[in-house]
């Protein structure tokens, strides 16, 4: 038995090799997995580039740090296997590519080492995959913890709750078929042994007003379908229910209430299977779908006005159903039908979901960025906030009644007297005798998030940051606008920068002390003095260097760092400063045309802004200093040299075009045509390249009494198989030689020049045509060269036809 779990591990660390080998070799190709790699860190779109390689290889998760970045992939890829979770059991977070099983056995092992609790917070906007993410967690928990029999039951019912909260709070909206219209925050507990013995889910902020109106395209919870399309024919017989969800205002108002890409009578008999098995009774059941059924009857409710002008509501049937469905008598007895996991008991830890913080763009009342002119149109009865993720302007047409979450009492009354054991435990009778006007939604939302930060500041964190990558839920569709504003509102840019500053792992004092205090005979079993001294000796007894860890100091000064300079921030804004400082260095402007500067914190905005322009004066000053009288002239000609002819001749240049006047010349051939235009404006242009000793003599004596006007080494391409041979081009007045060393390997004159050619890419490769009659031409020379601009503009003036460069569309090679 042991040789098999010896074998066994063996294949599993083999495969671990296999994928971190596999990563290394494949990084040019699926980028880096973890963004604190990335050489260009600072810049948006290297960030954006590197998420698409791995995208485009279905690697839909990477690393900043220990934060994780899931891009959903709106496909099934396989990587959520037994054996895939088997192979993340218990391996060092790094030691294996980035995955949400990463992150769930290390929040697990961390938990089980420290005996601390552990939350992971899984944010992003709707449809990027938070539901499914906290669904990949509770699976390997289930599958990889240690488990008895007995406890089989507990997880079970902590999977299976998942389907009841899904059919009870999500539905479709425009952007999601499964959109969580709540917040859920679930707790997992587990014993000293790292079994899971129970659970707890507190819900947040649900959206209530969906129940009554849908807009155009979207549909009510889930529940309401999956009742009329799998429930049993008795059951809604009983309700007074029909199967056509068409029939009910409540679920037909968005035009969608049968949507193809949802199956309700299969989702309906994985809710029923859910039900049985976190132990709802059938009678639990009875009253739950009474409700259910209650609610689509009120919807078909229509008023009527009497003869005082009254509003009064027909005899119909819709009301003897809820007479029936509400109060009428039940047959069995009632039992308690919610499920609440236990609460914290001593000796026992938790790791906490939260699934939060989605959230829609509507035409009317959403996240949508305006230009400047857009942003001035705003009507007299609308507002705008500035969220996180955007501007939002709403309109307050409606607001109030839709947010109004007041119920009168005497309709608390009626459902207080209720023979139905929901409705009886949701308004207790005891509530009527508080006169006190109940809290409205945002006291209701406040109070809701102060409970949860409460809850979540108790906690280690680990965060999942999920990213939708098109607005269709298409598979392998990028959408580099969409997903670089997520990017930026998600804070992934600034995370990153975090982690490359250093602070990838902070620990308080005390945590460290706790864990580590056994090491050091001073603070073992007890230490009596500050924990940052402890801590102190504890490092210095194990023998670490200076280097090697640094006591932070920064908390209080980081709390109050926008105060004036005093004892409480001092050290802080000296730390700010110079680390500013360090970094600006690897940041500073090579050229006047750079308009890049190191973005400042807060409090060194103003000296950041001194910095800048003395080093634009800089740029300027040393720019113009290196600007000779040759290049300061605008028109006019000067004298380049002397070239020497084939009998030692000294021979004057004939005078040339200024070099402002040939860069005109170049922005008329390349501007807003070739790659790499831009940044060759601030390099000048030389009047050759290659010195009169570099020619050799019998070259010189070949070309006889021609001036030559421009020479430049180039690499010339073979037309069979395309050989790389080194050449020189040298351009005189009447035609252009290429030559190797002592010979000239192709003569083409101006005037049987037929044009030349490049591509639209950054590359340097250009071709020289000549007429396919000639038989003394050896066909098109194909060239490449480093100053492609300035040699081909040299070539264009000489030749002294118009449009004799032709700028071909180019194509990048894709993988």
């Amino acid at each position: 038995m042991l040789n098999e779990e010896r074998i066994k591990e063996e294949v599993r660390r083999k495969q671990i090799r296999l994928h971190m080998e596999g990563a290394l070799t494949a990084r040019d190709k699926v980028g880096v997995q973890d963004f604190v790699l990335l050489d260009a860190y600072t810049s948006e779109s290297a960030f954006l580039d590197n998420l698409r390689k791995r995208f485009s290889e279905n690697l839909i998760y990477t690393y900043i740090g220990t934060l994780l970045v899931s891009v959903n992939p709106y496909q099934e890829l396989g990587i959520y296997t037994v054996s895939q979770m088997e192979l993340y059991q218990g391996v060092n977070f790094f030691e294996l590519p980035p995955h949400v099983y990463a992150v769930a056995d290390n929040a697990y092992r961390m938990m089980c080492s420290e005996l601390n609790n552990h939350f992971i917070l899984i944010s992003g906007e709707s449809g990027a995959g938070k539901t499914e993410a906290s669904k990949k967690i509770l699976q390997y928990f289930a599958v990889t913890c240690p488990m008895t029999e007995s406890l089989q039951i507990a997880r079970d019912r902590l999977l299976l709750s998942n389907p009841v909260l899904e059919a009870f709070g999500n539905a479709k909206t425009l952007r999601n078929d499964n959109s969580s219209r709540f917040g859920k925050y679930m707790d997992i507990q587990f014993d000293f042994k790292g079994i899971p013995v129970g659970g707890r889910i507190i819900s947040y902020l649900i959206e209530k007003s969906r129940v009554v109106h849908q807009n155009h395209g979207e549909r009510n919870f889930h529940i309401f379908y999956q009742l009329l399309e799998g429930g049993e024919e008795e059951r809604l017989a009983y309700l007074g229910l029909e199967r056509d969800p068409q029939l009910y205002k409540y679920l037909s108002q968005g035009h969608c209430a049968k949507e193809p890409s949802i199956n309700d009578k299969n989702n309906w008999k994985t809710v029923s299977n859910a039900f049985s098995i976190i132990d709802f009774t059938e009678d639990d059941l009875e009253n739950l779908f009474g409700i259910i059924a209650s609610v689509l009857h009120l919807g078909n409710i229509c008023f009527q006005e009497n003869e005082q002008g009254c509003a009064t509501i027909p005899d119909t049937h819709e009301i003897k159903w809820i007479a029936k469905v509400m109060d009428g008598p039940l047959q069995k007895r009632v039992g308690g039908c919610s499920y609440r996991g236990g609460e914290d008991f001593p000796g026992e830890t938790v790791i906490g979901l939260l699934d939060i913080y989605g959230f829609e763009v509507f035409d009317k009342n959403g996240r949508k960025l305006a230009g400047p002119k857009g942003r001035k149109r705003i009507g007299w009865m609308e507002f705008r906030l500035f969220h996180y993720a955007g501007e939002v302007t709403y309109c307050t047409k409606g607001f109030l009644e839709k947010n109004n979450d007041l119920l009168y009492r005497h309709l608390k009354e009626v459902l207080c007297r209720s023979k139905n054991r929901i409705l009886k435990e949701c308004f207790l009778v005891a509530e009527l005798e508080n006169r006190r006007r109940p809290p409205t939604v945002g006291t209701q939302f406040k109070n809701s998030l102060s409970s949860l930060l409460e809850i979540l500041i108790s906690k280690e964190p680990s965060y999942i940051r999920c990213i939708k990558p098109n607005e269709r839920k298409e598979p392998s569709k990028f959408d580099d606008f969409l997903i670089r504003h997520q990017v930026k509102y998600l804070g992934l840019m600034e995370h990153l920068r975090v982690r490359r500053a250093g602070f990838a792992y902070r620990r308080k004092y005390e945590h460290f002390l706790q864990r580590y205090k056994s090491l050091c005979p001073d603070t073992w079993p007890r230490w009596h003095g500050p924990p940052a001294e402890g801590v102190e000796r504890l490092i210095k007894y194990i023998g670490y260097k200076p280097e090697e860890y640094k006591l932070g100091r920064f908390l209080t000064g980081f709390i109050n760092r926008n105060k004036p300079l005093c004892p409480d921030n001092e050290e802080f804004i000296v730390f700010v400063r110079k680390n500013y400082i360090l970094n600006l260095q690897y940041h500073v402007p090579k050229n006047v045309l750079d308009k890049s500067w190191l973005r400042p914190p807060g409090i060194l905005e103003n000296a950041s802004e001194l910095l800048r322009k003395m080093c634009m004066r800089n740029l300027v000053r040393k720019y113009c200093r290196g600007i000779t009288a040759e290049r300061k002239a605008l028109v006019g000609t000067r004298c380049v040299g002397r070239w020497r002819d084939g009998g030692g001749r000294g021979v004057p240049a004939l005078p040339i075009i200024s070099p402002m006047q040939q860069k005109v010349v170049t922005s008329d051939i390349f501007r807003g045509k070739k790659e790499g235009y831009a940044e060759s404006l601030n390099q000048p242009f030389a009047h050759s390249r290659i010195d009169e000793g570099d020619i050799n003599p019998k070259v010189l004596q070949l070309i006889g009494s021609e001036k030559i006007q421009y020479g430049i080494p180039v690499i010339k391409y073979d037309r069979k198989g395309f050989k790389t041979r080194q050449r020189q081009l040298i351009l005189t007045q009447k035609a252009a030689y290429v030559v190797e060393l002592a010979k000239i390997k192709q003569k083409i004159e101006y005037s049987t020049l037929k044009g030349v050619s490049t591509s639209s890419l950054s590359d340097g490769i250009f071709v020289i045509h000549v007429s396919p009659e000639d038989n003394k031409q050896k066909g098109d020379a194909v060239l490449q060269c480093e100053h492609i601009f300035e040699a081909v503009t040299k070539l264009a003036m000489l030749v002294k036809k118009e449009n004799i460069v032709n700028v071909v569309q180019g194509r990048k090679h894709q993988h």
